[in-house]
């Protein structure tokens, strides 16, 4: 026979995911942040990929 488990409890009995993912090395996160972005841009089939425009980095003269 099976038995249905329910357990009741309060978010402060819940682990944080912050404290989880402070725990993980810099390049999982960044490769759970482009997974998650993927995934969401691929509910969206009029979107992108990528950015819109191509931005250019300049030094301003000192005249």
């Amino acid at each position: 026979m099976i038995r249905k488990v329910v357990r009741v409890t309060t978010n402060q009995d819940q682990p944080s995911d912050y404290q989880y993912w402070i725990t993980r090395p810099i390049a999982e996160r960044l490769d759970a942040v482009e997974m998650l972005r993927q995934s969401y841009l691929s509910f969206l089939p009029d979107v992108p990929t990528r950015l819109q425009r191509v931005y250019r980095v300049t030094q301003q003269s000192r005249d």
